[in-house]
């Protein structure tokens, strides 16, 4: 499998959990309950998975690798989605602040928090479009099979040792659990 065939696998997840987070927004826009277990789930799986695996497999692997086949880290595709990492993280801190707030009574922490988890969704939304459909065929374009090869190793290096054993079927579950309440 390409490394490219992998990330596009990955992102798949992600856009399961983006459906299941704009069911959460609307839950609560209806002032219906949600456990803040769940909400806690939500910014573990985009800690734990979108940010913590994901993107460092990206920020670690692929980029460095797309460097070395001239393309800029400080300008262009790779620029503009080192940026988007970064607008995710402020988004899920947010969400995660406001979640402590909805945990201490204060009534208006969830609409801050379907302000940025809506925001968080519609960023990623656009950034897995933008990768699938130019960065990633930009990389089968650019890298040789040896480079593939070796980035492959590498992801399966970030899961085993940064991410952790096990740590994919957890969030697996988490998602098919999640689906199944919310949507």
């Amino acid at each position: 499998m390409k490394p490219t065939e992998i990330l596009k696998e990955e992102h798949r997840l992600v856009l399961l959990m983006l459906k299941i987070m704009e069911a959460v927004c609307k839950k609560l826009e209806q002032n219906q309950s949600v456990k803040t277990e769940d909400l806690d789930a939500i910014i573990d799986f985009i800690r734990g998975f979108a940010d913590g695996c994901h993107h460092a497999k990206e920020e670690k692997l692929l980029f460095p690798a797309l460097e070395k086949t001239g393309m800029p880290q400080t300008d262009g595709p790779i620029a503009v989605m080192l940026r988007e990492h970064a607008l995710g993280r402020g988004f899920a801190r947010s969400m995660s602040d406001a979640i402590g707030l909805m945990k201490n009574g204060d009534a208006t922490a969830a609409k801050t928090f379907v302000e940025n988890a809506r925001g968080y969704i519609q960023l990623l939304w656009n950034h897995i479009d933008k990768e699938d459909h130019v960065l990633f065929m930009m990389a089968e374009q650019r890298l040789s099979p040896a480079a593939q090869d070796e980035l492959v190793e590498g992801f399966d290096r970030v899961e085993r040792e940064e991410t952790g054993e096990g740590v994919h079927e957890k969030y697996h579950a988490l998602l098919h659990r999640m689906r199944d309440d919310y949507l």
